[in-house]
């Protein structure tokens, strides 16, 4: 069954992108505005106008840029629709597969194969599904968008570079409504930074060639900062009490703290010896997992903490880890639940990023900072029982 997640794809914005662009208003004037600026920025003005000729903004695009109900789902029931048993059986296969590609991707950049077999199952099933979304239209729609111009309008402006090398067709690219391409769903900026020709053809194709699609997806990961044959991920078993406030993405203690606080690891010994973070995506009595360096990179790829976690866990899974065990999570809240939530919340000053109904990051720290002013369990998994003395 095609789940789709290239609608998860929510990037951070980078620092060359923080200046608010122009966005909005007559679209013919708009691209006129882009059109300036793709000749400043020295794109022929033939292949500009060439480029702009044909794009129409997408409603659809829209749509699909506003509906985000899959973020409520909390981690157990996220990664159980994600990761399935044909999911990860095809895994195996593509590694078997393409284990010269994965070898050398190892011993060039140092990402695991199992990294990157995630990413491409989650993204588009291996490849099967790539979106049918006009990408040129889907990212001129989006810049145009005054929701996250500062995102999408380097974007356009990146394509229309492909386009003049040769390596983008504006009426024939298609992808992902966010306006990623290929097999692990990049977006322009990035192939231009990126894109590697893995199989030595002269062109960086991701929609056609795994090895072009691996390469640069590893390239990537390791300009994004990841450190080579590190680990990422671990599930551990954490004792009946301790200090749950210590938990959490943004704390980071030795392993040898976590240690002496009673952590183990599930199976076998510690992946490593420097500093990591307990994440507990649905409280202490849920799933627990230690968050190595090299699971914050994984943030630069995607902004959803349950999509990143499923992600880092599945990687860990294709690298021979058992299923994670499920324990008995307190319930979380309905999406009702958690919007009462987050105005009780905001209305004691957290900034909670929106009501919208989703457990995202700034919710958590609320959460956590409320447990433990109230003398609860401060784990950042939001419960009746908060919601209740709130």
């Amino acid at each position: 069954m095609r789940v789709v997640i290239t609608c998860f794809l929510l990037f951070l914005t980078p620092a060359w992108a923080l200046a608010a662009p122009r966005c909005g208003g007559d679209w013919q004037a708009f691209l006129q505005d882009i059109g300036r600026e793709a000749v400043a920025a020295g794109r022929s003005p033939a292949a500009t106008r060439a480029f702009l000729a044909q794009l129409q903004p997408d409603p659809a695009v829209l749509a699909a840029d506003r509906r985000q109900g899959v973020f409520q789902l909390d981690f157990t029931r996220f990664s159980n629709r994600l990761i399935s048993e044909n999911r990860t059986r095809r895994g195996a296969e593509m590694g078997r597969k393409w284990d010269a590609v994965f070898t050398q991707i190892e011993a060039k950049f140092g990402i695991p194969r199992g990294v990157l077999l995630a990413f491409w199952a989650f993204e588009t099933d291996y490849g099967a599904f790539q979106g049918d979304f006009n990408t040129a239209n889907a990212l001129a729609t989006l810049a145009h968008d005054c929701r996250r111009p500062a995102l999408f309008r380097p974007q356009l402006l990146a394509a229309i570079t492909l386009f003049e090398r040769g390596d983008f067709d504006p009426a024939t690219t298609t992808g992902a409504w966010a306006g990623e391409i290929g097999m692990v769903q990049m977006l322009p900026r990035d192939i231009l930074e990126n894109g590697v020709d893995g199989d030595g053809d002269g062109h960086v194709t991701l929609k056609t060639s795994a090895p072009d699609a691996l390469m640069s997806a590893a390239r990537m990961l390791a300009q994004l900062g990841w450190k080579p044959n590190q680990p990422w991920l671990q599930e551990v078993i954490v004792p009946a009490r301790m200090d749950w406030g210590k938990s959490g993405y943004d704390t980071q203690l030795s392993v040898a703290d976590w240690a002496a606080m009673g952590l183990r690891p599930r199976s076998g010994t510690w992946a490593a010896k420097g500093q990591a973070s307990l994440i507990l995506p649905q409280g202490h009595k849920g799933p627990a997992f230690l968050a190595y360096p090299n699971f914050h990179v994984y943030f630069d790829w995607n902004q959803s903490f349950t999509y990143v976690l499923t992600a880092a866990y599945f990687a860990t899974r294709m690298g021979g880890a058992a299923p994670f065990d499920p324990r008995t999570p307190d319930p979380g809240l309905d999406p009702a639940q958690m919007k009462s939530l987050q105005r009780k919340l905001a209305a004691r000053g957290h900034d909670v990023g929106g009501i919208d109904g989703i457990l995202g990051a700034g919710t958590r720290a609320a959460v956590q900072a409320e447990q433990a002013r109230l003398g609860l369990p401060a784990d950042a998994w939001p419960t009746k029982a908060l919601l209740d003395r709130l």
